[in-house]
């Protein structure tokens, strides 16, 4: 099966705010290649605390495309977004990164990607309900993931290989975890 895990950073608290975003893709849970870029937000407004977090300040994304170019020059062609293509996401919290998408697609008046989506954090808690945390950065910890937090490619990958590692975990195969396990929603009908 193959996969996109996807993860963006926010210069604010609003969804159509992205600073950045990663893409990597696996296929039955090897990754096989990666995108990142960097994103003009539709407003310039970042929040010092996000900031802080992610490290991406205006002067980083001035001169950088807005959403649309970004999705549609360098993602859709990473994705191999035929029109009639299926794309398969995951991403931990995936209500935020999602929510992501729809909010600036909605913001610049652009089609929703067809793609079905599944949520890494859900996975890693029927994967490992022993555990008191699941946060990204703790599993990565926890399993001896070397990765920068809150780099939107770094987190893409992670939450990638945290998917197919609970897979292993739960005796299935990447496919029937997504599609079998209750774990598939469609985005923009949630």
């Amino acid at each position: 099966m193959e996969y996109f895990a996807i993860d963006f950073e926010t210069a604010n608290q609003y969804s159509n705010s992205a600073c950045s975003i990663g893409v990597v893709r696996f296929v039955d849970g090897e990754e096989k290649d990666s995108v990142y870029s960097l994103i003009k937000p539709a407003k310039m407004y970042f929040r010092p605390d996000f900031i802080d977090i992610h490290h991406i300040s205006y002067e980083d994304v001035r001169d950088k495309p807005y959403f649309p170019e970004v999705w549609q020059k360098i993602i859709e062609p990473f994705l191999g977004a035929a029109k009639d293509k299926q794309i398969n996401f995951v991403a931990h919290n995936a209500r935020f990164d999602m929510g992501v998408i729809k909010g600036c697609c909605e913001y610049f008046g652009m089609p929703l990607p067809q793609a079905n989506y599944a949520c890494t954090l859900q996975a890693a808690r029927k994967a490992w309900s022993e555990l008191d945390c699941h946060r990204l950065t703790f599993l990565a910890d926890h399993f001896g993931i070397e990765y920068d937090a809150h780099n939107a490619l770094d987190d893409a990958r992670t939450c990638g290989k945290i998917f197919s590692m609970a897979a292993e975990k739960l005796n299935c195969s990447c496919e029937d975890l997504f599609f079998q396990q209750g774990f598939c929603k469609v985005l923009g009908e949630e």
